[in-house]
């Protein structure tokens, strides 16, 4: 864990998902988390992925967004089925709060390469009501750009082989705490 608000915001994720699960442990002190954020929620077991759900705008406090993204990561990811008491002790947390989102149209994958930042902005494609975002940890485990965008297009149920001139692409910037 890092830096003593992310140490806050873990807890408050953990906490959220033990009470669901039956601990009645005392709540994190939140009070420095109540203006609008927005944040993605990320659970690991063993290693891998076993729940991610977010926000990509802030509608509601901090608190409040991670919270709520702790327990739909936990019991709501439809590619997971709901956390159980058993899996629990194993799961390492991490939060990731989003700073503001910048826009650009890029009507071609080369302008979206320069757009983008590797390894410093996560990314959002929206284009024809389809939408898909990767954080920037994503970039670990596709570090070309050509894939990083051809899967996230693939994420929004695009086509992974062309690029839409009506592309919009944006950037953000993201402050991670991981359990470790």
């Amino acid at each position: 864990m890092s830096s003593e608000p992310g140490k806050t915001l873990l807890a408050i994720a953990r906490h959220a998902i033990a009470q669901r699960l039956g601990d009645d442990a005392p709540a994190p002190d939140a009070a420095a988390f109540q203006k609008p954020g927005a944040s993605f929620v990320t659970l690991t077991r063993s290693g891998r992925l076993r729940g991610c759900i977010g926000s990509l705008s802030p509608t509601r406090s901090l608190c409040d967004d991670v919270k709520a993204n702790a327990l739909a990561a936990a019991f709501k990811d439809p590619r997971f089925p709901p956390l159980g008491a058993l899996e629990w002790p194993d799961v390492k947390i991490e939060v990731s709060v989003l700073g503001a989102t910048e826009w650009r149209n890029c009507p071609s994958l080369a302008d979206a390469i320069a757009w983008l930042r590797p390894h410093r902005d996560g990314a959002i494609l929206e284009d024809g009501g389809r939408r898909a975002t990767f954080l920037p940890q994503v970039w670990e485990s596709l570090p070309d750009p050509n894939d990083f965008l051809a899967e996230l297009r693939r994420k929004a149920g695009m086509r992974s082989d062309t690029w839409p001139e009506t592309m919009k692409v944006g950037r953000y910037p993201v402050l991670k705490y991981r359990e470790t």
